[in-house]
């Protein structure tokens, strides 16, 4: 039982800050948070009418936003996260990134929707991490309504895929 019990709830998950309101996160993160709903108004998301906005912060204090983009071809599109991950690495190459932080709502909706990244982004997040050889805190918002505050991609993905996979 206390193996089974471990994989659900790794030890990192006791590192998670959780915030019941906005207003209870610091000053960075609720503006991350503003600039990330500005980012999900512009979603291209056409068929699941699930707009997604992140909003990263920069070593410098600047700050990067992304939108989902749907695709006819499913496959196709891309998460708003990998968005603000890719813009930030095509425009500012040798910038670190801080803080990510993630919202969604409902297309014409006005409350935000619980949304947390999903697989791909995490693995994403994890590259970049490695990448600078520093973490990147992750803030969503949960299903509960909780605003998480993870202290890096990798406790989001503690057996994440690396470089050192395919070298053994």
């Amino acid at each position: 039982m206390k193996l089974f019990i471990f994989l659900l709830y790794p030890p990192v998950m006791d590192k998670f800050e959780t915030a019941k309101h906005l207003e209870d996160l610091d000053a960075e993160s609720k503006y991350l948070v503003h600039k990330a709903k500005e980012a999900a108004a512009v979603a291209y998301a056409p068929y699941s009418k699930f707009q997604v906005g992140a909003a990263l912060l920069l070593e410098d204090g600047s700050y990067l936003t992304g939108a989902n983009q749907e695709n006819a071809a499913f496959p196709s599109g891309m998460c708003a996260e990998r968005v603000a991950l890719y813009t930030a690495a095509a425009s500012h190459p040798n910038m670190k990134i801080t803080k990510i932080v993630v919202v969604a709502r409902r297309k014409g909706g006005k409350e935000l929707s619980p949304a947390t990244s999903c697989g791909a982004c995490r693995q994403v997040m994890l590259e970049f991490e490695t990448r600078q050889k520093s973490p990147i805190q992750v803030v969503m918002l949960d299903q509960h309504h909780n605003w998480i505050k993870a202290p890096s991609a990798e406790s989001l993905l503690p057996y994440g895929f690396s470089k050192a996979n395919m070298e053994n």
